[in-house]
């Protein structure tokens, strides 16, 4: 941990620098106004929230540090993780080191392996995961040192502690997970000599085909991190803000992201594929597909997969995604169907013309990737996003213990409140 942690001290005069001089020069600047509908809207497009490690803009998508994640996808999430903590990205030996770190304790304790065993038969996949981030918690270096009266502004160095731990034995977590409740309940012994996805990959048994490796460290480059507004980033640095340890917070964001609206819709696609497939017994024709989707829209429903709160063009994860079963050159009947619909969806819903984004996003496709391989378990699916998504939401929790963020309290108002408002702003115009 002493290279990151280094970098960390070097760039940290300058993540706090920046931040006090914007509040110094700017601080009283007003920077957007907020409609009744935003707010009543779940404050939808409100510029409110602080997050360095990514953007994502309509035009274009995701950006990590102003790079674009087309120009990412040959990383490793070593590389990803890094760049999201520190702004720059890693040289070998860097590299080389995060890696060792992080797959030094995907072997995982007894008493979080007995919480998922007690689970395992009843529970939902992403109940497991959050529980078996809570059960680590007592290994917290950073509510340990704010007990003992450490400095709030060194406990960065605490979090980067705990956010090193929980990374790499997340992996251990979500592998035994998918072997308890999908597999034998044999568990794969993690092995030190390879990197933080490949350990991965091999400990989920799922393929050997080197292909497998090279989808789980592409999935979890892609889904890393996606600005600090959506559900489970902003469920995580909230909590975070409080100063409860990286165990909560990220175990929080978790169950934001479990949610159909957020991480599962990524098996919904699938189950849509699926369905689309039984019905016509194979991958259907363009015409049947057209014919499916307006009779969907017809009847009030959306297409699983097609949309985006902030895109208004294809989401780039889903082209990379789109370009590795082209590589691979994967053609099982569920990719088939997803490049079909891609191929007509966007199509009809311009015609249709209620879309504000007719393209698809990362979750049309990501899900017929997994099955391709063998993983067949959908349900399992937000578990492989949330591994993922601990890299950016670590990174963003760093980031703000580091500059020193204070606790998140946005105002809230009543319905009445906000009718008095509205009434006194329009007398005012």
């Amino acid at each position: 941990m002493d290279i990151l942690a280094s970098k960390l001290r070097e760039v940290l005069p300058i993540f706090r620098s920046k931040r006090a001089q914007l509040l110094e020069q700017f601080g009283d600047n007003v920077v957007a106004n907020v409609t009744v509908e935003q707010i009543i809207g779940g404050m939808r497009g409100v510029p409110s929230v602080l997050c360095d490690t990514s953007s994502v803009s309509p035009s274009e998508g995701l950006r990590i540090r102003n790079i674009p994640i087309l120009d990412l996808t040959g990383a490793t999430p070593e590389e990803i993780f890094y760049l999201l903590a520190t702004g720059e990205r890693p040289n070998d030996e860097e590299k080389r080191a995060l890696s060792s770190l992080l797959v030094s304790n995907a072997q995982l304790p007894e008493e979080v392996l007995a919480v998922l065993k007690v689970m395992h038969h009843h529970a939902h996949p992403m109940a497991m995961l959050s529980a078996g981030l809570l059960a680590m918690e007592h290994h917290s270096e950073f509510r340990r040192a704010y007990e003992e009266g450490v400095a709030k502004d060194r406990l960065w160095e605490f979090a980067l502690s705990d956010c090193i731990r929980l990374l790499s034995t997340i992996t251990g977590i979500a592998a035994a997970i998918y072997r308890l409740k999908f597999r034998d309940g044999t568990l794969i012994e993690p092995d030190s000599a390879l990197d933080w996805s490949s350990n991965y990959a091999k400990m989920l048994g799922v393929s050997d085909d080197p292909a497998w490796a090279d989808l789980v460290r592409l999935y979890l480059v892609l889904h890393s991190d996606h600005e600090g507004g959506n559900v489970s980033a902003f469920t995580g640095i909230t909590v975070a803000s409080a100063l409860s340890d990286p165990y909560y917070a990220v175990s929080a964001a978790l169950n934001g992201l479990a949610g159909p609206l957020h991480g599962l819709a990524n098996q919904e696609c699938l189950a849509f594929i699926l369905d689309i497939r039984e019905r016509y017994r194979g991958v259907p024709s363009v015409d049947q597909i057209r014919e499916l989707c307006w009779e969907r829209l017809r009847s009030g429903q959306v297409i699983p997969g097609y949309g985006h709160a902030v895109l208004r063009v294809t989401d780039p994860r889903f082209t990379a995604f789109y370009q590795f079963a082209e590589q691979y050159k994967l053609d099982n009947d569920c990719i088939s169907i997803a490049k079909r619909l891609y191929e007509v969806v966007p199509e009809v819903l311009r015609e249709h013309g209620k879309a504000k984004n007719p393209y698809p996003n990362v979750d049309a496709i990501s899900g017929s990737l997994l099955y391709d391989f063998g993983m067949t378990e959908y349900t399992f699916y937000t578990v492989m996003f949330g591994v993922s998504r601990a890299l950016g939401i670590c990174a963003q929790v760093l980031f703000h213990r580091m500059i020193g963020s204070p606790i998140l309290r946005p105002k809230s108002v009543t319905l009445d409140e906000l009718k008095t408002i509205a009434e006194q702003s329009t007398i005012n115009v």
